[in-house]
């Protein structure tokens, strides 16, 4: 905006950088938090929110989306995306690169910089992703949050499955490295030993733990080899969060989805496709051993895997089906309701979905409610349930794997750079969030 534009946020349980909380004010100006105290007296021309009884986080970074622009617009895009985002008080997003075409060079990085800065209504930055064929691009394309390296679970130019190309990422340069581990060679085996089964559930046999495995460990061979800057997505195993307790190095993290936290193998029977993803479900033992892994700081924080598909793509026969689902609407009030229910704090909420996603990227100023920060921040009530409902989703696809799920902490408000963007179940649409920077 050509004026500075303030917002007054009053009476909010505030969450502070440190864990605690406080009631009291934030006051924003030109993008940036300027204040944060007890109670704020200002003369300026201001926009105020009364936000007693309501608890005040940093805006969500959700650092693994799949939002289909270009080329799968009929399942998404990234305007339909980024309202979605902004209702789940979703401030800024990390999007992968499998797309149409795929994001594998600066042209095509470019080409969804300007999608967005057109249509998104939260700060947005995209992975590059990695074959067999453009080092250069990894190497030079900017700005990126890092290399997408599908090991598995994909096909055509993305699926980098062979130890020498890998190699030859992780050598050169010191890009983060972001690895979807599945071994496709064993998924390949396994997928011969169940054809013909059409039961989705088999699904999580095929693409089974020891294929999460052997590809993790063979990331972190790589990794220790160079010493490079390794992320591991989507962790699905317990034997994978217990090999990064063994023996982290400091240079790895990892994350975990609230699916993987909160659904396991049991959704086949009650939701049937819609249950599918890679990597897929597992047992309420890796439910538990993730949550573990979670707490201890084993994995450092929580992203989606946002992978919309249509129910009509979803109702076809296994293995005909596509996997993956929708998420950034619901994963806030997801862990927030697993908050209140015992399982983490409200802060340690804040920090797996803020604070860790923001260091592990090098996002500056994003991440905490501080002077100096960013004021991307969303006010969420956690006195109330509400169920999730298909025909309140603002996602394209138009389903969740949690509807009927009966969540607290839904955003009442979202504001990104101090404009609001969500307001009581309305999107300001004419909001543009901004790209994301790396340092």
């Amino acid at each position: 905006m050509s004026s500075p534009y303030s917002l007054l946020i009053r009476g909010a349980n505030i969450i502070l950088p440190n864990g605690e909380s406080m009631v009291g004010d934030v006051l924003t100006r030109d993008r940036q938090i300027v204040e944060v105290a007890p109670q704020i007296s200002t003369t300026a021309p201001t926009t105020e929110i009364d936000a007693q009884g309501l608890t005040l986080l940093p805006g969500v970074i959700d650092p693994q989306v799949h939002f289909r622009e270009p080329g799968l617009e009929y399942k998404e895009d990234l305007f339909t995306a980024s309202c979605a985002c902004a209702k789940g008080g979703v401030t800024s997003f990390l999007e992968m690169p499998n797309t149409r075409p795929l994001t594998t060079t600066q042209q095509a990085l470019d080409d969804k910089l300007q999608r967005a800065a057109s249509k998104c209504v939260v700060n947005y930055g995209f992975f590059i992703g990695a074959t067999p064929e453009n080092l250069p691009d990894l190497l030079l394309a900017t700005p990126t949050p890092g290399i997408k390296v599908f090991m598995g679970s994909m096909h055509g130019q993305l699926l980098m499955d062979q130890e020498e190309a890998l190699d030859a990422i992780f050598a050169r340069g010191d890009r983060l490295i972001a690895v979807h581990a599945e071994d496709q060679a064993r998924i390949n085996q396994r997928r011969q030993e169940f054809a013909g089964i059409h039961d989705p559930a088999v699904h999580s046999q095929i693409q089974d733990n020891q294929a999460a495995l052997l590809a993790t460990q063979l990331a972190l061979k790589l990794s220790r080899k160079y010493q490079r800057r390794l992320h591991i997505l989507h962790m699905s195993t317990a034997e994978e969060a217990e090999l990064l307790r063994q023996d982290k190095p400091s240079w790895v993290t990892a994350e975990v989805t609230p699916q993987h936290l909160v659904l396991n193998t049991s959704a086949y029977d009650t939701i049937g496709t819609l249950a599918q993803m890679n990597p897929p479900l597992r047992s309420p033992h890796d439910n538990e051993v993730l949550w573990q892994a979670l707490r201890d700081g084993v994995i450092d924080f929580i992203a989606t895997d946002h992978a919309p598909h249509t129910l009509a793509e979803k109702a076809q026969e296994y293995p005909n089906t596509p996997s993956g689902m929708p998420g950034v609407e619901t994963s806030l009030p997801v862990m927030l309701t697993a908050a209140q229910e015992g399982r983490c704090t409200v802060s340690q909420v804040v920090n797996w979905m803020s604070h860790a996603v923001a260091v592990a990227y090098g996002i500056p100023n994003k991440g905490a409610i501080a002077p100096g920060y960013d004021a991307d921040l969303v006010l969420v009530d956690l006195n109330t349930y509400h169920p999730v409902r298909r025909e309140e989703l603002l996602t394209k696809c138009g389903w969740s794997p949690f509807e009927g799920w009966n969540l607290t902490g839904w955003p009442v408000t979202t504001i990104v750079s101090g404009e609001i963007v969500y307001d009581q179940g309305k999107v300001n649409t004419q909001v543009r969030g901004r790209a994301l920077s790396f340092i």
